[in-house]
């Protein structure tokens, strides 16, 4: 009997090792397919795995950012890459998230700005924003950052929807659609160089359009959160010299019941992994500790805040 009893405690004992071995399984939110934020969200959820132990995340296709944010409220993810602007809106009750505020969630990091792009094709016409009156432009997917910043711009510049037709579309919908001629213009928010760009830019020649001058400070005046950005010199085919435009910034949240230290954890893999996170996604070259929290006016989560201190980021 006594070795019996000792045989069922030992065993009872290695099945408590092995749950307590076991990762926390954890989903990110991320954005469409043919966009930055799906792939980009793979390969920092692969290196955070790989090298806390602590957890195992599965990245998410969503709608991106707005809609990211309801599903942390909902418990549906535990992560999520969204915009600066967006998560303002949320934590204010404006915008997208008027009269409904989301606190749920706080900031991890900065990751990378995400610019403006607006493009047509080099055959249609098109030479300004306000060129767009009549046109078939694609806005964004419903609920993301790519739309509330498209209306955002039109605004101010003076365009109502009511003055295009506005296409709802996601990033693939939107390739598909300018593939097809479907499409005569459309704006993304989105990290720099995006694949999609790339993918329709095999198929027909593309124009961007700068946002510069006394558009571009009265976009800023409006929206704060917006600051300037140039592109680079072929930092796309069609772009033959700098190019201004504006841009938002792309952060890392969490859900504010994730524990301190696994949060710490992955804050701490983030940083002292970025080499491993830019093999697989070369978005990880943008990610640094000394704009970490730039352009976020959210909390950060007390396990971020935990590893910024111990590294002396203020």
């Amino acid at each position: 009997m006594k070795k019996i009893a000792l045989a069922v405690f030992l065993l009872s004992v290695f099945a408590v090792s092995a749950f307590a071995a076991e990762p926390l399984k954890l989903t990110m939110g991320t954005g469409g397919a043919a966009g930055t934020y799906y792939p980009y969200g793979g390969a920092i959820c692969q290196v955070l795995g790989d090298k806390t132990g602590l957890v195992s995340i599965t990245a998410q296709a969503t709608g991106a950012a707005i809609e990211n944010i309801r599903l942390l409220e909902l418990g549906d993810i535990d992560l999520a890459l969204v915009q600066n602007d967006s998560a303002h809106y949320a934590y204010n009750g404006t915008e997208n998230f008027k009269d409904q505020k989301i606190t749920s969630f706080t900031a991890i990091a900065r990751l990378y700005p995400e610019v403006i792009h607006v493009v047509v094709g080099a055959e249609s016409g098109i030479n300004t924003i306000q060129d767009f009156k009549g046109k078939k432009i694609s806005v964004g997917a419903p609920g993301s950052g790519i739309e509330s910043n498209t209306r955002q711009i039109l605004n101010v510049l003076g365009i109502e929807y009511s003055d295009l037709t506005p296409l709802y579309f996601s990033f693939t919908e939107t390739t598909n659609g300018f593939k097809d001629r479907q499409v005569d213009g459309f704006m993304y928010t989105t990290g720099v160089p995006n694949p999609s760009l790339i993918d329709i830019g095999t198929f027909q020649k593309l124009r961007f359009i700068p946002i510069e001058g006394e558009d571009r400070d009265k976009i800023i005046e409006a929206y704060p959160f917006f600051t300037k950005y140039t592109f680079a010199a072929n930092a796309y085919e069609g772009i033959d010299e700098p190019l201004e435009s504006i841009t938002v910034q792309s952060i890392l949240v969490v859900r504010n019941d994730l524990p301190e230290d696994i949060v710490y954890a992955m804050t701490k893999a983030l940083f002292e992994n970025t080499e491993e996170i830019a093999l697989i996604h070369a978005k990880g070259k943008e990610i640094d500790i000394n704009t970490a929290k730039d352009g976020i006016t959210i909390p950060f989560h007390p396990g971020a805040l935990k590893y910024y201190q111990e590294v002396g980021i203020k």
